[in-house]
């Protein structure tokens, strides 16, 4: 017997004679999600109209009638629906994706509460860094249930829903996910309808965006989805900088038989983009927090790109063999190449003499990982089981290096840095006026551009075995846990020309272990209280762009360690202890209105011990090993669906607080987190006023955030009595509003940043970037099915 994840189907879908319908596919919803089943009477009894408003092409793990609300998750470990598992997962779904108007992975993000940006050394410009209840999860992004390595840009072109899970949650994700993970659910081929959809959008700023997503019924075994994408727009107000995309994922199904089917995916993105690595604050002083510099003229140059390949290959195999028993194995190869050079502007504290400054690397990738899932439901007696046993090999590897940037351009003033005053660039004198017109910034700099050697490659292989069980003693009581070993094969290549000889050689093995159990009970038949323990640990070195500096959360290596490598250059690492995350939270679901409507409380207290800090240099491998603990406890309440007849939406906010509670320099203990903010709240309403008609809005506020490095206490200035760069709260509103043509036709207009605010994501340690969110774009989009 199929699974079918409990995602039901009105009569109507079951007719042959509609083929642009409004349900979606048994064959899809096995492919990649699982939970427990829904009989035939219950979708029969669903009627007609609660479907009014699904197309062939919706997601299909959504709630019925309630397009903002997911059910079911599609990571099939997650045998529960959302509603009664035991773990804070927020999903975004793709209705709400595209009515909020964004399209990045990163925008996605920063919308939902819990979930900050961060920078990284040189602008950290590859791609995307996520920092999830105060901890790094630039690393933890998966892509059906796969790890995605590298730093790199991600498109929401081919996504049905975006699954956030907040807390550790290793035993599902493996290393790292000390915060939590992100796990983008991709869009299927499905045997039951072709479909076409269409969307042109057109805005501000020279905004061009175009998808196709069309799925080709070949027999009643086989099918073919594609979906296409085109986009390019200017940074509002930020010209020369932009953004250009072009994209193609393709899906393929293959029903061999009831018991066997096979999907095989592709998967390519290039991003060309000319970056804008924002403004600059400066620091604190007794008078107060330092001036954000907001007026700083656009200095990206011509010369500027940031650009991403991405290619991957991924086949999954279903097999049921009997009723009760599913296995799943999925194999991904895939490939990505990374590179940017970008312009920074740094001015003195008074806003006087901006000068201009380099940012570069690159990065290529390549990753194999192999997952093999056996899901079995049976029962012991009384006591029904949905028990997991699983195992992942993964080969990760990632080559880093330079560009070789030379400035042909003629010199305009003097600047001082880490080596002394030299020759620069400046937009600015030191009286703060421009001495460099709008259109001629973006030559001042002459930029000649050659790839240069790499600088370190780093190596990770893993093989991992996992066992997780829920068990439903009773109606309303039911227990869960597991255990995950991952045994971490690690290797770390540097290259510098300051040492001798250049090459350096670190090697480290590891076996982690992690774990989850919690208890849920039922009180009503409606409403759950659930209590969960959790998880997580990570290697010395585990991500992957930073080399050997240690204080960014590179590799870190003691003095002792480091009187041997003068010998040789090469070191096999012992006696390191990873860093450990452990997470309590209690937390209940309420689910309303007949699965149309969700209510969500947590309170949560997650702790990082034997954290690597920094030794005397940031940007070196000398550190201090397993000297650091940190804390975040919070609660987060939420609320998605239906929450009348006529008005859907998701809420969100939490309210946390950071600390650092041990540290080898005792002056940082107490100190809040970087790039942490204490209290979010993100909103998105929408009003269907007539069938034809609907409008809507998304809210955010942030408060302020204070820079340092990842992982570690904010800069604080003891002088000033203050934190020393501060990135000040927001509040901004975006706006949409869609009409229904006819069957075939709609349009949205949206208006991002109704109020044309000045908001920040970001700030580098120094306050050398503050990362600038968009200024007001508004776009028009129409989008035919047919």
């Amino acid at each position: 017997m199929r699974v079918n994840n409990g995602v039901k189907r009105p009569v109507s879908l079951r007719q042959p004679g509609l083929k642009l319908a409004m349900g979606l596919t048994s064959a899809l919803i096995s492919t990649q999600a699982l939970a427990q089943e829904a009989t035939q009477e219950e979708a029969e009894d669903l009627g007609v109209a609660e479907y009014k408003d699904y197309t062939a092409d919706s997601n299909p793990y959504t709630s019925t009638g309630a397009p903002y609300k997911a059910r079911v998750s599609g990571d099939p470990r997650r045998v529960k629906p959302l509603a009664e598992t035991p773990a804070t997962i927020t999903v975004i779904t793709e209705t709400q994706i595209e009515e909020a108007g964004t399209t990045d992975l990163k925008e996605i993000l920063r919308l939902q509460p819990g979930v900050t940006i961060g920078t990284g050394e040189n602008g950290n410009a590859f791609g995307d860094r996520y920092i999830i209840r105060g901890e790094e999860a630039r690393s933890d992004v998966f892509v059906d249930g796969l790890r995605d390595p590298g730093m790199t840009t991600r498109e929401s072109f081919a996504v049905d829903q975006v699954e956030l899970t907040k807390g550790p949650s290793a035993t599902f994700a493996g290393r790292g996910a000390s915060g939590g993970a992100v796990n983008a659910i991709t869009k299927s081929a499905t045997t039951d309808y072709s479909f076409n959809k269409i969307d042109l959008g057109i805005g501000t700023d020279n905004f061009w965006r175009g998808t196709i997503d069309s799925n080709f019924v070949i027999s009643d075994k086989a099918a073919v989805r594609a979906n296409l994408l085109y986009s390019k727009q200017d940074i509002p107000d930020r010209d020369p900088a932009n953004r250009e995309r072009w994209g193609a994922a393709v899906s393929g199904l293959l029903q061999f038989s009831d018991a066997v089917r096979l999907q095989l995916d592709y998967y390519h993105l290039t991003a060309e983009d000319r970056p804008d690595l924002g403004v600059y604050v400066a620091r604190s002083d007794e008078t107060g927090y330092g001036q954000t510099f907001d007026d700083v003229p656009s200095y990206a140059q011509n010369e500027d790109f940031l650009k991403s390949d991405v290619d991957t290959v991924t086949g999954r195999i279903f097999i049921e063999p009997m009723e009760g028993l599913t296995i799943i194995n999925s194999t991904r190869y895939g490939e990505s190449n990374n590179g940017y050079v970008a312009t920074g502007a740094r001015g003195d504290g008074d806003g006087a003499s901006i000068g201009l400054s380099d940012h570069q690397g690159w990065q290529d990738v390549s990753y194999f990982v192999n997952q093999l899932n056996i899901i079995g439901r049976f029962e012991t007696g009384s006591l029904k089981h949905n028990l997991i046993v699983g195992s992942e090999y993964s080969d990760h590897k990632v080559t880093n290096g330079t560009y070789s940037v030379t400035n042909t351009g003629d010199t305009n003033c003097v600047v001082s840095g880490r080596g002394g005053s030299r020759p620069g660039y400046c937009i600015t004198d030191e009286t703060g006026t421009q001495i460099i017109a709008d259109d001629a910034i973006r030559s001042l700099l002459g930029r000649e551009i050659v790839k240069d050697r790499w600088d370190s490659i780093w190596h990770m292989r893993t093989l991992s075995f996992y066992a997780m069980d829920t068990v439903d003693v009773t109606p309303w009581l039911s227990l869960n846990g597991g255990v995950r070993l991952d045994a971490i094969d690690f290797s770390l290549a540097t290259y510098s020309t300051r040492s001798d000889p250049p090459r350096t050689d670190y090697y480290l093995s590891d076996t982690l272990w992690n774990g989850h159990a919690g208890i849920t009970v039922k009180p009503i038949e409606d409403l759950m209280v659930y209590f969960t323990w959790g998880t997580a640990q990570n290697v010395n070195g585990g991500e992957s762009d930073l080399g050997s500096n240690c204080g960014y959360g590179g590799l870190c290596v003691s003095d002792l360690i480091l009187s041997d490598l003068a010998q040789n250059q090469q070191y096999t690492l012992h006696n390191l202890k990873p860093e450990t995350s452990t997470n309590f939270e209690i937390g209940l679901k309420w689910n309303l209105f007949e699965d149309r409507l969700l209510i969500t409380a947590a309170a949560f207290q997650t702790t990082k011990d034997d954290v690597f800090e920094l030794g005397n240099s940031d940007y070196d491998v000398d550190g201090n090993i397993n000297t650091g603990k940190t804390r975040v406890k919070g609660i987060e309440l939420g609320l998605v669906g239906n929450i009348t007849s006529r008005l859907s939406g998701q809420i969100g906010a939490t309210f946390m607080d950071a600390e650092v509670l041990r540290s080898v320099n005792p002056d940082n203990v107490g100190l809040t987190l970087s790039n942490f903010a204490d209290t979010q709240i993100t909103g998105q309403l929408r009003y269907q006023a007539t069938d034809a008609f609907a409008f809507g809005v998304t809210g955010t506020y942030k408060s302020a955030m204070y820079a340092g490095q990842p992982d570690s206490a904010a800069s604080y200035d003891a002088e000033a009595g203050r934190y020393a760069y501060r990135v000040p709260s927001y509040t901004i509103f975006d706006a949409f509003a869609e009409y229904k043509i006819n069957q075939n036709f709609s349009m949205r207009v949206n208006v991002q940043n109704i109020g044309d605010e000045d908001f920040y994501t970001a700030a580098y340690r120094s306050g050398a970037f503050l990362y600038k969110g968009d200024e007001r774009r508004g776009t028009l989009t129409l989008t035919g099915r047919f």
